[in-house]
């Protein structure tokens, strides 16, 4: 009447896990083995981007290392990895990120390594950026200033060598009595007996 499953390994319970072990050391505290060799290293939690809904208005500074989308108002500086402006949000103030992308309406500066305004885009206030992409119908009343790249240092120039001075021929003696500054200095005869021979 009942028939038994022919899979034997349905029946058996899973493998237990190895349970890392535990040893002391020679100042007696508890050292233990670690993940068996091949285990997986457990996976980075993976990031979430945080929003800030169209329903809220947030005064103040935001900064931080992840990703924000905002569809809300905001009244202050963001300084964040990487913003996303939705197409209802409202940013009065400045902004320095690593990546921004403006759909809504952001009255102040940017600055960014990598800036896109969509066609939706409304931005009053200077851009300074490392690449810019500003789609057809996007708002811009502002400059924009492209990042300088840092100049590689300029080779010190190398100052020539001392050239020996080239071996001049000497002058004829001066005549007696001629003034020593009249001679070149290399062939300057000064004499101090003159006059006081007895």
């Amino acid at each position: 009447m009942f028939s038994k499953p022919t899979n034997n390994n349905a029946n058996r319970q899973s493998a237990p896990q190895p349970v890392p072990q535990q040893r002391r050391g020679d100042n007696g505290i508890s050292l233990s083995n670690g993940p068996a060799p091949g285990a997986r290293a457990p996976a980075a939690p993976a990031r979430m981007t945080s929003m800030l809904g169209a329903d809220l208005v947030f005064e103040g500074v935001i900064h931080g290392d992840g990703e924000l989308m905002i569809d809300g108002a905001l009244k202050g500086d963001v300084h964040i990895t990487r913003l996303v402006v939705g197409e209802h949000a409202h940013i009065e103030g400045n902004v320095r990120c690593t990546a921004v992308e403006v759909r809504g309406r952001v009255v102040g500066n940017i600055e960014a390594q990598s800036v896109k305004l969509y066609e939706t885009a409304f931005v009053e206030g200077d851009i300074t950026h490392g690449q810019l992409s500003i789609d057809v119908g996007a708002y811009f009343q502002g400059r924009c200033q492209q990042f300088r790249p840092e100049a590689p240092a300029a080779p010190v120039a190398a100052q020539p060598a001392p050239q020996p001075a080239l071996h001049q021929p000497a002058a004829a003696p001066a005549a007696y009595g001629q003034a020593a500054a009249e001679t070149p200095a290399a062939a300057q005869v000064i004499d101090f007996d003159q006059g006081h021979r007895g």
